[in-house]
């Protein structure tokens, strides 16, 4: 009798410990970026569903006509892998750079054909909602009208809608827009970049990670809890001059070569460049800085990242969750 009520207690003492993080990770959001391409292909015992909330899956987009060819359905063991983890998979459209195709599928004439598209795979994917990552180039005048549109077919069937944004091109982002999204993945990085040798520096500093939050909560008027601070599993280099052109490497790559990095923010590379990426104690800033500003962390990207102790995606998690 004593034996079974011990092993009760311990029964219990476990389900409350999981019941407890399932609710901590309900509040604070770790939001990863992983490319279809790879998923496709994936070892599912490699993800690190177990220290995400949700998973963007990229990039999802049509050919030129609108079309969408490709067939997605390898994709199906990669969903159910994240929800068995209750890990929420989007598919994100577009990304960084020029999608000229764009400008006419948000046209009057297009747009609710592209949106029933969209709806249509991702229901037939089992994907939780859909991510818009159309970007500077990619904005006009159709983009709240999508934003809108898509908002509205998506929660017709209790999917998501979110969106990345960025402070380089806030004033193409109206309010109503904004307002559509379930949250948004604020892009704080890319400040520099190496297509801009002259401009050698940190692309993602704790001080732009604290602007970028203030502008688009206190100006765009998006609550707190609607906005989730972006970090950047990367670095750009640059050097020795202010003409030679930069160069990018992931953190993870970064790290496996030089070891004792994943503790600065910069490091001497060889023929006098020096890198700037975030290491350690800036992410543990920054998922505090989240904690406090935000509703969690979005990472670009999850592949980018070290294993093991340096791994910045464990910092995180431990950061986000540990007792204050």
């Amino acid at each position: 009798m004593k034996r079974k009520l011990i092993l009760n207690l311990v029964f219990l003492l476990i389900v409350s410990q999981a019941f407890a993080q399932t609710a901590d990770k309900s509040k604070f959001k770790i939001v990863g970026y992983y490319s279809i391409r790879a998923a496709l292909t994936a070892d599912l015992t490699t993800v690190p569903f177990d220290k995400l909330t949700h998973v963007n899956l990229w990039f999802l987009n049509p050919d030129t006509l609108g079309n969408f060819s490709t067939d997605l359905s390898g994709l199906i063991p990669f969903i159910k892998a994240a929800h068995a983890k209750n890990v929420k998979v989007l598919a994100s459209i577009a990304g960084g750079g020029k999608h000229p195709y764009y400008g006419n599928l948000l046209k009057d004439d297009k747009r609710n054909k592209f949106i029933n598209d969209l709806t249509g795979i991702a229901l037939k994917l089992g994907l939780d909602g859909i991510d818009v990552d159309i970007e500077s180039r990619d904005i006009d005048d159709n983009y709240e009208k999508f934003a809108t549109g898509l908002s509205a077919a998506m929660k017709a069937h209790n999917l998501l809608t979110t969106a990345a944004i960025a402070i380089f091109y806030k004033d193409q982002l109206t309010e109503a827009a904004l307002a559509q999204y379930d949250f948004v993945n604020l892009m704080s990085y890319d400040h520099t970049s190496p297509g801009r040798p002259e401009r050698p520096g940190q692309h993602s500093p704790y001080d732009k990670a604290v602007s970028d939050l203030d502008y688009f909560h206190t100006v765009k008027h998006i609550p707190k809890d609607k906005i989730v601070l972006g970090v950047g599993f990367y670095g750009y280099g640059f050097g020795p001059d202010l003409i030679t052109p930069g160069i990018s490497m992931t953190y993870g790559q970064l790290i496996t070569q030089n070891p004792g990095a994943e503790l600065l923010d910069q490091w001497d590379l060889p023929g006098g460049k020096i890198i700037y990426y975030n290491g350690i104690p800036t992410i543990k800033q920054k998922t505090d800085l989240a904690k406090k500003e935000a509703a969690g962390i979005m990472i670009w990207q999850l592949l980018g990242d070290a294993p093991g102790d340096k791994s910045l995606l464990n910092t995180i998690y431990q950061q986000a969750y540990k007792k204050d």
